[in-house]
């Protein structure tokens, strides 16, 4: 049952999100105990990633409400998941903690792997936020069992959205280096100390902040989004995109130099985000997304051989999309009114919401749609209709994926041909804006 439920959540989030990259699974140990530490966040999300994309069955530690949710407490049951008592949820006892964290340390006992977000609740701050102890209290009375290695190992885990609300983004799941935990001396039933559980709870933030993109700002974050995708711009037409590993530690770099060119040249600093502002609108006037501005794009062959293809695609796509888009847009749009509405501005929640309401409203109009056919044309009819009508929902979505991108192409195409001045205009801004990026970098050590 798990294994089903883990490939059926796997497929949910390869559908929510275009792209999903795993990094660094060489540094998750292939056996022993470990415990997973994350940074949260997306609310649900979070934790689906870890247990659909990591190459280890894990437990996961989640709070107690979760557990009561008539659908939501089955999959926590599935996936064997841990409950978490936190003082902030209404009906929770603390005093039931005890009996969570020797449920953990038994399954590190035995060599298995947790899953932890020592931060204790999902948020959309620009960086992470002061850890709870409970993390370093599991691994201590974890390692007072264990008498045969291999060693307890704690492994930081990143989460990177590009955009972590928005249908169709991309998601990275970084694994960083494990650490090993040292036992301190206990006696059975001994709480350990709280000097080594401050150190080694120190000694996990730092590892999760190597693995996380920190800044003391919003605005730092997205002054460094916008800089990442110049610097990252390619002139010519790419074989394959970067991958999201480079962009997470070209972000991490640039990150890293924002408060340092912010301190020591603030006119220079000043400039170069007034110059990324004017860029950013001179491409919003134009239409353009900043990868369609690349000259080496549209060569004769090139351009022929795109336009068939797309041509192609669209035509044989064409009537099951009409299809997918009748049955399936009231209940699209219903998605995003719920999701809106219940999250009430919470950006680590609307994700969740919208995986949540889909989960419950598609297979519902799959229903509806079978259940007519099935009046109408009786059971095999019916039976090919729900099998079927998931298919044009994916169809419309790749439809209008594609046609998105033939309409910006067309738009860069457009300008490429009849006003190349302004095209060649805002090449020339961007790789003038790369340059002084760089520049900086260079002049600090950071880029």
């Amino acid at each position: 049952m798990r294994g089903l439920f883990r490939a059926l959540f796997g497929l949910i989030l390869r559908i929510f999100f275009r792209r999903i990259e795993v990094s660094g699974v060489e540094h998750v140990p292939r056996s022993g105990p470990v415990i997973f530490v994350l940074n949260h966040p997306s609310g649900l999300i979070d934790p689906a990633f870890l247990l659909c994309l990591a190459p280890r069955r894990i437990s996961l530690l989640a709070k107690a409400p979760l557990f009561r949710m008539p659908v939501i407490g089955f999959f926590c049951r599935a996936f064997e998941a841990i409950p978490v008592h936190r003082r902030q949820d209404a009906g929770s006892d603390p005093s039931q903690n005890r009996e969570t964290f020797d449920t953990a340390r038994g399954v590190l006992a035995r060599g298995g792997a947790i899953a932890i977000f020592p931060e204790g609740a999902s948020h959309s701050d620009p960086k992470l936020r002061p850890l709870k102890t409970g993390a370093a209290r599991i691994a201590f009375g974890a390692a007072r069992r264990l008498t045969e290695s291999p060693p307890l190992r704690v492994v930081p885990a990143g989460l990177y959205y590009r955009a972590k609300h928005i249908f169709r983004s991309a998601a990275l799941l970084y694994f960083g280096e494990p650490f090993a935990v040292a036992p301190v001396a206990l006696e059975p039933g001994e709480e350990p100390p709280a000097g080594p559980v401050r150190e080694l709870t120190a000694r996990i933030e730092q590892a999760l902040a190597a693995v996380t993109l920190q800044a003391e700002q919003a605005e730092a974050h997205a002054l460094v989004d916008r800089a990442q995708r110049i610097v990252s711009a390619q002139d010519d037409a790419p074989a394959s995109p970067r991958s999201l590993a480079d962009e997470f530690a070209l972000r991490r770099r640039l990150l890293a130099a924002y408060d340092v060119v912010r301190a020591q040249w603030p006119e220079r600093f000043a400039a170069l985000a007034t110059r990324i502002d004017r860029y950013e609108a001179a491409l919003s006037v134009a239409g353009l997304d900043p990868r369609q501005l690349a000259p080496g794009r549209f060569t004769p062959g090139r351009v022929a051989g795109y336009v068939g293809k797309a041509a192609l695609v669209l035509v044989l796509l064409l009537p099951a999309a009409l299809v997918g888009v009748a049955v399936h847009y009231p209940a699209y749009r219903t998605v995003g009114f719920v999701a809106t509405g219940m999250a009430q501005g919470a950006e680590d929640a609307l994700a969740s919401i919208k995986v949540l309401a889909a989960m419950l409203l598609f297979p519902l109009t799959w229903g509806g749609v079978a259940a007519a056919v099935w009046l109408r044309w009786g059971v095999e009819a019916g039976l090919l209709a729900f099998a079927v009508v998931p298919l044009t929902a994916y169809a419309a979505l790749v439809f209008f994926e594609r046609l998105d991108r033939i309409i910006g192409g067309a738009r860069a195409l457009s300008l490429f041909v009849f006003r190349r001045w302004a095209f060649l205009q805002l090449l020339a801004e961007r790789k003038g804006i790369r340059e002084e990026i760089l520049a900086l970098g260079r002049e600090i050590g950071a880029v």
